[in-house]
């Protein structure tokens, strides 16, 4: 491996969960780099589903060291919460889990904050858990990090600081009027004390780990074009998804890295607002929402639904340096006469090169549709390349020379042994 990035090469939702379940098996540590607990991995355990917010998706294979990287931001009674219905359901996480001690805290004035934009012009549909105000108290140097909750005497001036600056700032936020210090520290120790003996140098640990030959599965949550920097600005989230975000939200250099590894489904779908090119008709969406179980996995929020958008797939090679993909659900355009993709985007008659840098750009411009013909039979029992049906070979085919990077296999279900290998 040594150290291998599975990165989302959509908007999020992509599968990534049951793809590093399935790689965590050959890793010794599974750490997760970015994002919050808005993200969910559904990972399909026997006849059972777990979801994942904060936890790396290796905790589901015994013995396997899970981190959580600096680059996440945790919200602590969330994670509590998380860890002991995992642990309800008969999994071994606290003897496993570390948190890194640099890793900032989602505080219930975010939460509060985030509420009151959401609600106004301003909102960019967002899951309301204060998640991208945690993000931009860490770009201004006012936020608070596993290390500064420990300290008691730390963190109270601290928090009354930010919220006399946040109440100057959000007048209308009520919530604020009726928060201090001293009653966020008395409601947040419980789990500060719960954590506590989780806290872990995750960089030196992850650094000392690739010295002595094991191997590492760094995973992020959303994808590339719900990256901060390179996704369809404002409508994106406040981390870096993409995959030069994994070292950084570890503590490792980026020559680290050996192996960068892209999920994209089938097909293609976004939550919340922004531009979406490839997006069906709402009758059509729904079919394939309906089909694909296109919820969300924390929210419950239906997804929209839209063909594979290959210009936003082949910048998503580019921009991660992808070795390779890995396409899930396949399976859900088994039903599918006619199956299209967007092949390019033209504006004036000129077709684009790149990914436009502005919303407007995109929005602007005119997606050309390119149509295959379905296979309609049903590949969930496939497991060999050449039992695929020769039309859905052939689209593969097409999508790996159309992006610039070969497609390493194709998951057909939502089961651990539902994936086809290329070779």
């Amino acid at each position: 491996m040594p150290c291998t990035v599975v990165v989302g090469a959509q908007w999020g939702d992509e599968g990534k969960g049951k793809i590093v379940d399935r790689l965590a098996a050959e890793a010794d540590i599974v750490a997760r780099y970015q994002g919050g607990p808005n993200a969910g991995h559904s990972i399909r355990r026997g006849n059972e589903t777990l979801v994942l917010h904060l936890v790396p998706s290796g905790v589901l294979h015994p013995g396997k060291r899970c981190l959580i990287g600096n680059g996440v931001v945790i919200d602590l009674e969330r994670l509590q919460e998380e860890v002991t219905s995992l642990e309800t359901a008969g999994l071994s996480v606290r003897d496993r889990l570390g948190v890194s001690g640099a890793a900032h805290v989602i505080l219930p004035y975010h939460r509060a904050v985030e509420a009151v934009v959401e609600q106004g012009a301003d909102a960019i549909g967002t899951t309301g858990r204060g998640i991208g105000y945690a993000y931009r108290d860490k770009a201004a140097r006012t936020g608070l990090r596993i290390a500064d909750v420990l300290e008691r005497d730390r963190f109270i001036p601290a928090a009354e600081r930010n919220l006399h600056r946040l109440r100057l700032e959000f007048p209308e936020a009520e919530p604020l009027l009726a928060m201090s210090g001293d009653s966020l520290w008395r409601s947040l120790e419980p789990a500060v004390r719960w954590v506590q003996p989780m806290v872990s140098d995750v960089s030196l640990e992850l650094y000392d780990a690739l010295a002595d030959g094991r191997s590492v599965l760094l995973e992020g949550a959303q994808g590339t074009l719900l990256d901060l920097d390179h996704g369809t600005y404002p409508y994106v989230t406040s981390s870096a998804a993409s995959a030069a975000g994994a070292p950084l939200g570890v503590g490792l250099g980026p020559r680290a890295v050996t192996r960068v590894i892209g999920v994209t489904k089938a097909y293609a779908t976004r939550v919340g607002l922004g531009p979406f090119p490839s997006e069906m008709p709402e009758a059509e969406g729904a079919r394939l929402r309906e089909i694909g179980e296109e919820y969300g996995a924390t929210t419950g929020r239906p997804r929209r639904c839209g063909w594979l958008d290959v210009p936003a797939l082949r910048f998503a090679v580019r921009v991660n340096g992808l070795d390779g993909l890995i396409v899930t659900k396949l399976d859900v355009l088994d039903a599918f006469e006619e199956i299209r993709v967007v092949s390019e985007y033209e504006q004036d008659g000129e077709t684009l090169r790149g990914f436009p840098a502005t919303v407007e750009t995109l929005e602007a411009a005119t997606p050309t549709l390119r149509t295959f013909p379905g296979w309609c039979r049903p590949t969930t029992e496939v497991r060999r390349w050449s039992d695929l049906p020769a039309e859905a070979r052939a689209y593969l085919d097409w999508i790996e020379q159309a992006v610039g990077a070969p497609v390493m296999s194709v998951s057909v279900g939502a089961s651990r042994d539902a994936e086809v290998m290329r070779q």
